[in-house]
């Protein structure tokens, strides 16, 4: 049984199943969100609940933070009986959302003014990969609170990275998810066209998976679209979210453009649906 105490924050589709990893290694688990009626499956499992991240800190050893956006991510820390209003030091804070770098800039340096460490860990991955322990986890910060705490992110992960100082996290999922977009919109292009030629999408995916061009994702989405199941395990919103933000940092290539134009169009219809829900719209 590990005697480090973890604290948790948020609970979404991402939240409760990599916090459920940590039950699951021996972990010590607090937890604290907003709606505490998604905490209930977690204390199921024997994790205590939280009244605040306040509370959270001072109760726990580190604290991970998996949220949606920075605008979540700033009022986790400067709230009232946010994180940085309590006084405890020596602590380690591991935010885990897909969020700016500039944020993760602010957050940390708040973070060691009070005498606690922050590393930016935004992970690659689904629902499965987070159920699965599986993730790819992508590390920015310092060297002493990463190794600190990357025993702990394995528990998480098939892959740990430190890549680089706070924000470093954060640019490489915007890289990642940049890509995510392109092969998104690529996929579903490719299987409008070839449906338009008269080539049944299952015969082209199966080509698809045979051939040097084929991946995990085409096969989890062109699956995905087979059986016209566009629930989300990443939602069409999250991608436009995330391309603003690596527009923000400077993306502004040709195809990374197009992405951004094809996705905010998608989303005031389709926003709530999965990523790939994307070849509804095209088709459209």
């Amino acid at each position: 049984m590990e005697e480090i105490h973890i604290g948790w924050i948020g609970l979404g589709n991402m939240g409760i199943p990599m916090a459920e990893q940590f039950v699951k290694a021996g972990y010590r688990l607090s937890v604290y969100n907003r709606s505490q009626d998604k905490a209930e499956a977690l204390s199921k499992l024997g994790a205590k609940t939280s009244s605040s991240p306040k509370e959270l800190l001072s109760s726990t050893d580190m604290v991970v933070i998996m949220v949606s956006d920075d605008e979540a991510i700033s009022q986790i820390f400067t709230n009232e009986n946010g994180l940085l209003s309590d006084n405890t030091t020596g602590k380690i804070i591991i935010n885990m959302s897909t969020v700016s770098p500039g944020v993760s800039i602010e957050m940390a340096q708040l973070c060691k003014e009070k005498g606690n460490f922050y590393l930016d860990a935004p992970v690659s991955g689904s629902v499965k990969q987070a159920e699965t322990g599986t993730l790819v986890i992508m590390v920015g910060g310092e060297e002493k609170p990463y190794h600190l705490a990357k025993s702990i992110l394995e528990k998480l992960g098939k892959l740990v990275m430190h890549v680089g100082a706070i924000g470093s996290g954060n640019n490489a999922k915007l890289a990642i998810n940049s890509l995510l977009a392109l092969y998104a919109q690529g996929l579903a292009e490719t299987i409008l066209f070839a449906k338009d030629k008269g080539i049944e999408t299952a015969d082209l995916l199966n080509l698809i998976s045979n051939a040097a061009i084929g991946n995990v994702f085409t096969k989890i989405k062109g699956d995905a679209i087979l059986s016209d199941n566009y629930k989300a395990a990443f939602a069409l919103k999250h991608i436009v979210k995330d391309l603003k933000l690596a527009q923000a940092e400077g993306l502004a290539t040709p195809l990374a453009q197009t992405a951004l134009n094809t996705f905010a169009n998608a989303e005031e219809q389709f926003g709530e649906e999965d990523i790939i829900s994307v070849v509804k719209a095209i088709k459209r």
